[in-house]
């Protein structure tokens, strides 16, 4: 039996959505497992987090103390050593983001636990865990057998698994805080939210993805218009950054930004699994593509084989023609 512990993600009071993921992800593996998910709250005022999370895991373990307010890696790491050594779990899940990449490899570290990062899959079998990553951009996949121990930690890369509700009764355990002070030498200071573009495609319900198929910037023009036809907004692969014919916060993929509209449409993107990850949880996903082996088939829910250049100005006459 495997028990693992996920780490629950929150920023300015709001529970991020990596921590549903890995949620989601620890259950389908104890479910297999036949262990128990624990997830772990540090914060302030935390019960409108565990009145959110309970129906996601078998036990909470929270601390509440204003110390754990906003996310610092130090104070953090006290905790949560405490924690890992008193729980002993076999597998500690984090998210791959800016707060897990900052507390991981340290907490690791001073626990004497193997651990790796960016993993997009794992798998337990005969007390060895066995998980995946990506090398040269995501062009290879690696399977990793990390060293024998009796407990283990990684990082998950955010798009792994698509979110699900929960339908658990977690019994809720209070701990007291066993640092109460931020060290003098790593403060939290303040929250400063980044610039956004003219567009913000992660609040958006309708993208339209546009890919290297459009072959020339010119031919933006007839995207722009499909979207707005859909009462949508224009995304893109990463080819299209690179030939600075869209700003890079347009960027749907593992190096760009995770999205999840009602509909999504792939238009001229074959599918590549950087891409894949930034988009997959989209309520409906719609492929246009003349190639009909393009990956990107694979994850959509309806597929149209056929020049983007024929169907997408039929679909916008088409839609124009429903609104009269």
């Amino acid at each position: 039996m495997a028990d693992i512990l996920a780490l629950v993600e929150h920023r300015q009071g709001t529970i991020r959505d990596i921590t549903y993921e890995l949620l989601t992800y620890g259950r389908k593996l104890t479910e297999k497992t036949g262990g128990k998910l624990t997830g772990v709250v540090l914060g302030h005022n935390t019960d409108r987090y565990t009145e959110t999370l309970k129906k996601h895991a078998h036990r909470l373990v929270v601390v509440d103390h204003e110390v754990f307010k906003d996310f610092n890696a130090e104070t953090y790491q006290v905790a949560l050593v405490d924690i890992i050594k008193k729980e002993n779990p076999f597998l500690t899940l984090i998210g791959n983001t800016a707060f897990g990449i900052d507390l991981c490899p340290a907490l690791a570290t001073k626990l004497d636990i193997p651990f790796t990062t960016d993993c997009i899959g794992v798998e337990i079998a005969d007390t060895r865990v066995k998980l995946t990553r990506q090398l040269y951009d995501g062009k290879m996949d690696a399977h990793v057998r990390l060293s024998d121990s009796s407990s283990y930690m990684l990082t998950l890369r955010s798009g792994t698994c698509a979110a699900e509700e929960g339908s658990l009764a977690a019994e809720i355990q209070k701990i007291d805080a066993p640092v109460t002070n931020q060290p003098d030498y790593k403060k939290f200071i303040e929250y400063i939210e980044a610039a956004v573009g003219d567009v913000d495609i992660t609040k958006a319900d309708v993208l339209v993805g546009v890919g290297r198929g459009i072959k020339e910037q010119a031919n933006l023009a007839m995207i722009e218009e499909f979207a707005k036809a859909m009462g949508g907004v224009v995304a893109c692969s990463r080819p299209i950054v690179d030939a600075n014919w869209l700003p890079k916060d347009r960027q749907v993929g593992s190096s760009g930004k995770t999205v999840k509209p009602k509909l999504y449409i792939a238009v001229g993107i074959s599918g590549a699994f950087q891409h894949i990850a930034g988009m997959k949880s989209a309520d409906t996903i719609i492929a246009i593509n003349k190639d009909p082996n393009a990956p990107i088939f694979n994850e959509a829910d309806y597929g149209i084989v056929d020049d983007l250049f024929k169907v997408v100005p039929a679909l916008k006459n088409k839609i124009m023609e429903m609104k009269q």
